[in-house]
């Protein structure tokens, strides 16, 4: 029997890492004379596949006379290479502990394997940890395939060149910058990745079993398969509504509308010049905030303004940042952000001052470096909670309130605000008192937002707003989830959760019942055999087949379809109720498969003449190993269904993680009956009818006829549409209809 594991059989049928135990193993045949690492080719393979269950890049890589260099031949190279990338401790490679990697460097392995390595160190560096990697010998002596986990296509080829030039650099004791590649890819992985507020929420969705398909190069993501799906764009969903997104927009609206239903507010108007700003400071009472209608971000916000001065000067720069200015009373207390999702308060951070010391010595802006900028927590990425310090025109006034410009230096012991309000990034969830909570969520709706943003000052949320005069400044629709996920202080909420399970509620997992259909041949009468039958449940049924893509009994597209493409657009359709996907084992070579999980996965043959040779899959054990994909991804809860009468497949029953039920054209073969008295299920040909066999019962539904590749597609279809519940007289229509198409 083959290897149950998907990824410990690949040890066994496709070649061990880089001569670890097979070092003659390959042909003499040589690749071209170089000692240097080429890129034959790199495949992009988006879906599961035979090397695992997530994108991958394949790299053929044609090491050519380095296959003569094992690393422990080189001299300095495993030195240099642990010194340059000291990570790769963290790799257990095929040893399977810490620093298995470095002991196989040590003791002698081969550049495909080490870029592998190498390649997967690289996007943790930058931002994309873990990940699957492998490195494959092929029949070509010197030529290797290496595959890693892609999170991005355009980043993991980026990495793997890097890898590449790492490694000849090592190799070769040259010098190599590497902060510098590592910034160029993070810089890379920033601009094509999703960003952390997405990603928190598609994680959260994985770890509910939902699918997700990316939609744009930007943030907007599918979450599940056809009529099941939601759609993501960030912090925002398929159920915020455009007029609550506009009204958040509009602050002046906003604190209309929050104020008819009683919640606190700063009072304050719309002004159109400088001087219509002063009057309006004096009639609400100094101190004031000025700031842009439309404000994001922060940007144009002039807190704690006593001065004409100070209002003409933030009038100045607010009008330039927005359509419209605000006067508002001025709320003593720190800066709040409350996450609402759903209706319920989910997340709460605090913000504070941001001052330095003065020493007698240093400038302002040397203190900023010395005192703030230095911290750990403050950078530009995603890992640091808290941004860097600047001054703006907002810090410039406060300065000039205390006598001080940047430039300045403060006496030993003065301090120096230069932010009334830095990062929200302390984490308060836990002292967000009931009172206050239900203010915020009570904003989110009355603004018509599913998830909203609150920004609150106040002086202590831990207490009733009746008795802090706190007021709600601002509705943010699209609210930024980093504060909640990496908070400076405090424990990070999960907040990603909270969407998901805002969306589908009860633990939905987003999917609807896909069929795959794989093997060699028979592929196309089973798929629409399969799709007439779940016709006849009422589904709207999307079939992507040799014949065409198909809605309903609607043809899109009169083309071979059964690749990964149209599969795709298959699951987009926000119509469809029901898939059927047709994937040959070439299609699952090169693209992998369309779906992450299938409730039913067909495989109807596995004929010895089906190998690829043009892709080094050329035994029976590397074609098993391709076409088992099918069976490995069937949901715990499905079914594969598997021909008996082919060896190779019906081998494939003890991967199913679902039921297996097994046809054949012989209800008295061995398998069927060892099956049957196991208490499972089987379709299989007696007296010349298609039966439905469970224990000693049978039930007819189509009588035999036709020929044999009818056979295979009408018995694997009635197993699986058994499976679907269908009668046994349904079953017999769709067979009739499906081979009438």
């Amino acid at each position: 029997m083959r290897i149950a594991c998907k990824i410990d059989s690949i040890l066994a049928l496709s070649g061990h890492d880089c001569h670890a135990h097979f070092p003659h193993s390959k042909s003499n045949l040589m690749t071209t004379k170089h000692k240097t690492i080429k890129f034959v080719d790199i495949h992009s393979i988006k879906g599961p596949n035979m090397w695992t269950y997530v994108p991958v890049l394949e790299a053929w890589v044609d090491i050519g006379e380095l296959e003569e260099c094992p690393s422990d031949t080189v001299p300095g190279f495993s030195e240099r290479l642990e010194s340059w990338l000291p990570g790769l401790i963290e790799h257990r490679c095929s040893i399977g502990e810490r620093g298995g990697f470095l002991q196989r460097l040590r003791s002698g392995t081969w550049p495909g394997h080490i870029l592998e390595h190498v390649t997967l160190e690289l996007q943790s560096l930058a931002g994309l940890p873990g990940g699957f990697g492998r490195a494959r010998e092929t029949s070509v002596r010197g030529l290797y395939k290496v595959i890693v986990n892609a999170w991005h296509e355009e980043v993991t080829r980026k990495a793997l060149e890097t890898g590449a030039a790492l490694v000849m650099a090592a190799m070769e004791n040259k010098p190599f910058d590497v902060a510098a590649a590592v910034e160029e890819l993070r810089d890379l992985t920033d601009d094509k990745c999703l960003g952390p507020s997405t990603a928190c929420i598609v994680d959260a969705a994985e770890k509910q079993g939902i699918p997700h398909i990316r939609l744009n190069e930007g943030n907007l993501v599918q979450l599940g398969y056809g009529a099941a799906q939601r759609r993501i764009w960030t912090a925002e969903t398929d159920c915020t509504s455009a007029i609550a997104e506009t009204i958040s927009r509009d602050k002046d609206l906003t604190k209309t509308l929050l104020s008819q239903v009683g919640l606190p507010i700063p009072e304050g108007r719309l002004v159109d010049s400088a001087a219509d700003a002063w009057a309006a400071a004096q009639d609400i009472g100094l101190p004031v905030v000025v700031k842009p209608s439309d404000a994001n971000h922060g940007r144009g916000v002039f807190i704690n303004l006593n001065t004409e001065e100070q209002i003409n000067k933030a009038y100045a720069v607010a009008v330039e940042e927005g359509s419209g200015v605000i006067v508002e009373r001025f709320i003593r207390g720190n800066e709040h952000r409350l996450l609402v999702v759903g209706g319920k308060l989910v997340a709460a951070a605090r913000g504070e001052i941001a001052a330095v010391v003065g020493d007698g010595k240093h400038t302002v802006l040397q203190l900023i470096e010395l005192q703030l900028n230095s911290d750990p927590r403050r950078g530009n990425t995603e890992d640091h909670p808290l941004n860097p310090i600047r001054i703006d025109s907002a810090a410039e006034l406060e300065l000039e309130r205390q006598g001080f410009t940047s430039d300045a230096v403060p006496p030993a012991g003065v301090d120096v605000l230069i932010q009334r309000n830095g990062n929200v990034a302390i984490d308060v969830t836990d002292l967000v008192h009931p009172e206050v909570a239900a203010a915020v969520e009570l904003a989110a709706d009355v603004v018509g937002l599913d998830i909203a943003g609150i920004d609150m000052v106040n002086e202590d949320v831990s207490k009733p707003l009746s008795e802090t005069r706190g007021a709600i400044v601002e509705v943010n629709a699209g609210p930024g989830l980093l504060m909640h996920l990496k908070p400076a202080e405090g424990k990070p909420r999960p907040v990603g959760k909270a969407i998901v399970e805002h969306l589908f509620p009860n633990q939905v997992n987003g999917r609807i019942p896909v069929v795959g259909v794989s093997g060699v041949h028979h592929l196309n009468d089973t798929a629409r055999c399969v799709a007439a039958g779940l016709q006849l449940l009422g589904k709207h049924v999307g079939l992507s087949c040799t014949d065409g893509l198909y809605f309903d009994d609607t043809c899109l597209e009169s083309k071979d379809c059964a690749h990964w493409g149209p599969s795709r657009r298959v699951l987009l359709n926000r119509a469809v109720e029901a898939a059927v996907i047709e994937n040959n084992h070439h299609v699952i070579c090169k693209e992998g498969l369309a779906y992450d999980r299938c409730l039913v996965g067909i495989v109807t043959n596995l004929p010895k003449d089906a190998l690829i040779p043009e892709r080094y899959i050329e035994d029976e054990d590397k074609l098993y190993s391709l076409v088992r994909t099918q069976v490995d991804v069937v949901l715990k809860g499905g079914c594969s269904v598997l021909n008996a009468d082919d060896p190779m497949v019906l081998e494939m029953a003890d991967l199913s993680d679902g039921e297996v039920i097994l046809f054949s054209e012989n209800a008295a073969s061995g398998a069927i009956v060892a099956h049957l008295q196991a208490g499972k299920r089987a379709v299989a040909l007696k007296a010349g009818e298609i039966c439905l066999l469970k224990g000693d019962t049978a039930t007819p539904v189509a009588s035999r006829s036709g020929s044999a590749s009818t056979h295979t597609a009408a018995l694997a279809a009635t197993a699986a549409l058994w499976f679907m519940e269908l009668s046994a007289q349904q079953i017999a229509q769709a067979l009739q209809k499906g081979n009438a198409q």
